[in-house]
């Protein structure tokens, strides 16, 4: 691997895509509505942050990317059905993602609320198929299920809802966060390295870094909520306000947010030095995230 870690970032989130894009196709049949939904949604752009991590966790443990690559695509299939979810009126009701309508305003509720669905079972059923070792698959899909269910994703969106409105502690909302954001994207770094049969011993140090990068990326989004700009972003600004969600900004103010990001990126840094150039890509993707503007 060269230094130009963006063209390498770059190359790894376009293979999720061309994959993500193989993988879940259009159906010529009586519920093929539910397909273009899907895919409307899961081809919509972004980051693809969960997929490149699941690919450089799979490279760490000396996999290739073809081996690892369900797992990737699996990874940004839950993301994006968690997406769909948010976006409802019973949610954060937003109308724009990615620079474009939500899923459930370009078609309806009913059939966001499935497509979310089977992007989620999806996951599970590409995993499956995967052609590693069995012992490794079922240990990478016990990472991701805990991570996006009731003690992960799923458990931190709860206490987000039911927090809205209402004052709570800075250890609520770090909880809050390490779950609805940080498990998946933590997951979605181990359960690479699991896949292609990493060792135990190194599960800590993956697992401490993206905890780190998974807190600094939400403060990042809780900055970008207030600073950011709406074309570039692909959604309209100052909807945790409007949600009266609690954020890192509240707390810290708009500077101290930024101070604890940078402070977060660096000690993420730090934890990966000695893992070799795949570190060194780890390390500057903790850069990039705190210094993102979408």
């Amino acid at each position: 691997m060269g230094k130009n870690f963006d063209a390498v970032y770059k190359e790894r989130a376009d293979a999720v895509e061309t994959a993500l894009d193989k993988y879940v196709t259009l159906k010529n049949n009586y519920q093929s509505k539910i397909y273009e939904a899907m895919r409307y949604s899961l081809l919509g752009g972004g980051k693809r942050l969960r997929g490149v991590l699941c690919l450089t966790g799979g490279l760490l443990a000396g996999g290739a990317e073809k081996d690892v690559m369900p797992f990737a695509c699996a990874m940004e299939m839950i993301h994006t059905y968690s997406l769909v979810h948010d976006d409802l009126p019973a949610m954060d009701n937003d109308d724009m993602r990615r620079g474009k309508l939500t899923c459930h305003k370009k078609f309806d509720e009913a059939t966001a609320i499935l497509a979310g669905d089977a992007l989620l079972n999806g996951a599970f059923e590409l995993m499956l198929k995967s052609k590693g070792r069995e012992s490794d698959t079922l240990k990478a899909m016990e990472i991701i299920a805990e991570a996006s269910g009731t003690e992960g994703m799923i458990g931190g969106q709860t206490v987000d809802l039911m927090c809205e409105g209402k004052e709570i502690s800075k250890d609520l909302l770090l909880y809050l966060h390490r779950h609805k954001t940080g498990a998946l994207i933590s997951a979605a770094l181990l359960s690479g390295y699991v896949a292609c049969g990493g060792k135990n011993e190194g599960t800590a140090v993956l697992r401490e870094y993206a905890e780190k990068i998974g807190l600094a990326f939400q403060v990042v989004d809780d900055i970008l909520d207030i600073t950011g700009d709406e074309k570039t972003l692909g959604k309209p600004i100052g909807s945790d306000n409007k949600n009266h969600k609690n954020t890192f900004i509240g707390f810290m103010g708009l500077d101290g947010s930024k101070e604890y990001a940078k402070e977060l990126s660096a000690a993420a840094a730090e934890t990966v030095k000695g893992l070799g150039e795949e570190g060194k890509f780890l390390a500057w993707l903790a850069e990039y995230l705190c210094d993102r503007k979408f």
